[in-house]
């Protein structure tokens, strides 16, 4: 059977080969940081990480892995119920609890884990899942495994959540879910008017900040800062592997009863392994980091603000973004390819993204500024935009 089954195979795999679109790893041979080393290709300039606050490399951080790893050990080998859980783990979910104002905080091994094993436990086929169309994959997965009745409106729509609200009344509780931030776009949810509705609707919310977190509102504490509503929503989820030091793991964080629902009945959260010692004690070092200065979420709403305004002045089509996402819209997927490869020559490395990451016909190069950009970084960034720009016809 295999044979067949391998022809088959060889045939899509030529035929995403012959329309350029595939997708091809570059090897970094240096830790994450603004400028990074790559296999055969010296050095470069970063703008396709979620290393929002730089601290993917961070000295602290990295001493604070170290020291877990001579006290705490290498890994867990166990779940959390058996015996995985370590004072660091209950430490790191207090420290959540407290940068975003909730009760309580469950670990997973990655956000997408969070996603997929918030839904099921929690609702079943008499409630309703009301869901932005542009959520994260991992929401989208999530809600596939919950037999609530589901419901999808417009990105941002209001006008066409209100409707679907009003629809879901026919069901016993309501959760309106939503990014923070729309990985692919860039901007950023109205929570306000969603939190107004869900009010008005008697229904709860749920926003994922996994790249709002340490960079949305005037202290990076995400759109429920951003919107005065820091422990008013009911679930929050989010990784640590964005701004939060970059490494892995997840978290949902809200309700006491419900993250102690979650503790009880989350697959992802019983079957899977904890995160290691070392990753939870970077964690912690990470929010006491943030905890006691602002000074990288400054830095990092003073790059974006320089940036975006110098691709917009040299006629770069931006989306509207109030987050550290820079989506430089293209429309062609195959130019999306060819830019991105013309850029990582000139030393900027970046992504082209296209179907079905998005929308057909709405390829674009996602750009994504750190505070630890310097600004001599994002001046090279816009100059060699604006160079093969200019050779492409793209301005």
């Amino acid at each position: 059977m295999y044979s067949q089954f391998q022809q088959h195979l060889q045939r899509e795999l030529a035929e995403i080969q012959q329309a350029g679109l595939f997708k091809n790893e570059r090897i970094i041979v240096s830790p994450q940081n603004a400028a990074i080393k790559v296999d055969g290709g010296g050095e470069v300039i970063n703008f396709c990480a979620n290393n929002y606050l730089g601290l993917s490399d961070n000295s602290e951080l990295i001493a604070a892995a170290k020291s877990a790893l001579d006290n705490r050990g290498y890994g867990m080998s166990s779940v959390r119920f058996i015996c995985g859980t370590q004072d660091l783990h209950k430490k790191l979910e207090a420290a959540i609890a407290r940068f975003f104002g909730t009760e309580d905080t469950i670990l997973y091994a990655a956000c997408f884990d969070a996603n997929g094993g918030v839904f099921e436990p929690l609702l079943t086929e008499e409630d309703a899942i009301i869901s932005d169309v542009l959520n994260h994959a991992s929401i989208i997965d999530g809600v596939r495994l919950c037999k609530a009745q589901r419901y999808r409106y417009a990105n941002a729509d209001m006008a066409d959540l209100e409707q679907q609200l009003q629809i879901a009344q026919a069901q016993r509780f309501r959760l309106i879910v939503t990014d923070g931030v729309f990985s692919m776009d860039g901007n950023v949810a109205p929570l306000d008017k969603i939190f107004a509705l869900a009010e008005k609707y008697n229904a709860m919310v749920m926003v994922d900040e996994s790249h709002s977190a340490g960079v949305v509102g005037q202290t990076g504490h995400g759109v429920t800062e951003r919107y005065n509503l820091r422990g008013k929503i009911e679930i929050i989820t989010g990784t640590l592997g964005k701004a939060f030091g970059g490494a892995i793991g997840g978290f949902t964080t809200g309700k006491k009863e419900i993250i102690d629902l979650l503790r009880q009945r989350s697959r992802p959260y019983l079957f899977s392994n904890s995160i290691p010692p070392l990753v939870a004690a970077a964690g912690i070092k990470a929010f006491e980091l943030l905890e006691n200065s602002n000074s990288l979420q400054d830095k990092l709403h003073e790059n974006t603000e320089f940036f975006i305004k110098q691709m917009k002045y040299a006629g770069f089509d931006i989306k509207p973004t109030e987050s550290a996402i820079c989506a430089v819209m293209l429309y062609d997927a195959a130019l999306s390819q060819t830019f991105a490869a013309r850029l990582i020559n000139e030393g900027i490395y970046v992504t082209g993204f296209y179907y079905p990451v998005v929308p057909k016909g709405q390829a674009r190069i996602r750009v994504q500024i750190s505070a630890a950009h310097k600004r001599e970084h994002l001046e090279k960034c816009v100059a060699a935009f604006v160079k093969v720009g200019k050779e492409l016809g793209v301005i």
